[in-house]
């Protein structure tokens, strides 16, 4: 007598409108967060806790077991521990740089040189140089993007268009750059030599990047000349007398830049370039070595520059440009992580993934529908695990075959992959990059969203030329 079926094979399969219940869960709770005037960073995470809950739900009632959610987003989680590790790599880099004098020096630099109504032009070069030399658009917001938002402040610049700018140019050379995980991965789930893949995203890449310079060249600008140029002047002044502002701490970047191109994991880079700044901190600047630990874990603060009442001896710019950094400032983005995972193994869980993937999928005709529904599962995987390399892999391996049925060409599937993935993370303010952008550069993701402007490029770029029939570029 044959065994009988267990009870989860006799579960109906799981219907469309369940499926997109928890997603529809989160986005309402998000809309109603808006229109209360609320939209904060607490109020994501309780709709995201909201959805993962009603996602549960279903999944229980589907034969699941809390452990297996548990263990769905414990797997989740040991998949981006190297993306967890740099967050507080970067924490700890960017409070040592502060102390050591880097970001300082940067910006000195850039108020001396940079005129206001170019600055936002600037700031986008800037970090799309330097994401191209690392293969990091985290690193470029959380060093030059750090240094050119101090620049901003102190020239009464908008803050959202400098931060929209530095966004761009980081992940223009998060994009291009063969030092990016990204990058890779892309090349690795549409099985394509990564320099082909380079090669062929200059096709979006490269107008999306005019646009942008354009964008920023045309509307940059200060509100206030004058009260810019005293501004600087002032914040000029209380860096001269805060800091020992000499060439010598240019080291840690030059550290960054030489160990990731010495192909050491970005972890190790950013880490060793904190080492190195927590000797300048010490030796150049004069501070403590229990000032730099201290630093390193809690954050940068003014009171660390003199006596403890010295925050009040400082202008409103110079405290808002130091008090930054240090790792327990990525504590509220480790909240994010978890909610979000949370939200993502019980829909995997209860199948939930599998049908909004597969019913994405069965409706393309054409080679402009396969595109349009890669990018379409990117967005929407990638909003709801907020990790690349596990979103191109599992998107990839569902639509590969697709694209050679198609005798489409693999670079095409990469490039979609990319357009859809890597660019638009920083757009949704629910994930992990987002909150990461916002807490560094100190804008909220709803502000400077719009200034991305190649951000938004990409899927548009993409699309347009999957419609005009261009395939592989």
């Amino acid at each position: 007598m044959p065994d009988p079926e267990p009870d989860h094979a006799r579960v109906p399969p799981l219907s469309l409108g369940a499926a997109l219940l928890p997603i529809a869960t989160m986005l309402s709770a998000l809309v109603v967060g808006a229109m209360l005037g609320a939209l904060t960073a607490e109020s994501i995470v309780i709709a995201m806790l909201t959805a993962a809950a009603v996602a549960g739900v279903i999944a229980v009632r589907r034969g699941a077991r809390w452990l297996d959610i548990q263990q769905a987003t414990a797997d989740q989680v040991a998949r981006v521990l190297p993306a967890l590790l740099i967050l507080l790599a970067i924490g700890m880099l960017i409070a040592t740089w502060m102390l050591a004098g880097t970001i300082p020096y940067l910006v000195a630099w850039g108020v001396r040189l940079v005129q206001p109504e170019w600055l936002a032009l600037t700031a986008f070069f800037a970090a799309a140089l330097m994401s191209t030399c690392t293969g990091t658009s985290w690193g470029s917001a959380g060093t030059i993007g750090v240094a050119m938002m101090g620049t901003a402040a102190a020239l009464d610049v908008s803050l959202p268009m400098v931060a929209g700018a530095v966004i761009s140019g980081a992940y223009f050379g998060d994009k291009m750059s063969p030092l990016s995980d990204t990058t890779i991965v892309a090349a690795l789930a549409a099985e394509v030599d990564v320099y082909a893949h380079i090669r062929h995203m200059v096709f979006t890449a490269g107008p999306s990047f005019l646009v942008a310079g354009v964008v920023y060249a045309v509307l940059g600008g200060a509100r206030d000349l004058d009260t810019s140029a005293a501004t600087a002047s002032a914040l000029l002044a209380e860096l001269d007398r805060v800091f020992r502002l000499h060439a010598v701490v240019l080291l840690p970047p030059i550290v960054v830049l030489v160990a990731v191109w010495r192909r050491l994991p970005s972890v190790l880079a950013v880490t060793l370039s904190s080492v190195v700044a927590a000797a300048i901190a010490v030796l150049v600047q004069g501070r403590s070595v229990l000032t730099v630990m201290v630093a390193a874990v809690s954050g940068v603060r003014a009171t660390m520059f003199d006596a403890p009442s010295a925050a009040t001896m400082y202008s409103t710019d110079l405290v808002r440009l130091v008090e930054r950094g240090g790792m327990q400032s990525m504590t509220f983005t480790f909240v994010i992580v978890f909610a979000a995972f949370l939200l993502t193994g019980a829909m995997q869980v209860s199948g939930a993934l599998d049908v909004l993937l597969a019913r994405l999928l069965a409706s393309v005709r054409s080679a402009f529908g396969l595109v349009a529904a890669t990018m379409t599962a990117g967005l929407t995987v990638i909003g709801l695990t907020s990790h690349a390399s596990v979103t191109m892999l599992v998107v990839g391996g569902l639509v590969r075959d697709a694209y050679r049925t198609r005798d489409l060409p693999p670079v095409l599937l990469s490039r979609s992959l990319e357009d859809s993935v890597t660019v638009t993370e920083v757009l949704m303010p629910w994930t992990v990059s987002a909150v990461f952008m916002a807490g560094t550069l100190g804008v909220p993701t709803v502000a400077y969203a719009p200034w991305t402007v190649f951000c938004w490029m990409g899927p548009v770029m993409s699309l347009g030329l999957a419609a005009v029939g261009r395939r592989g570029g």
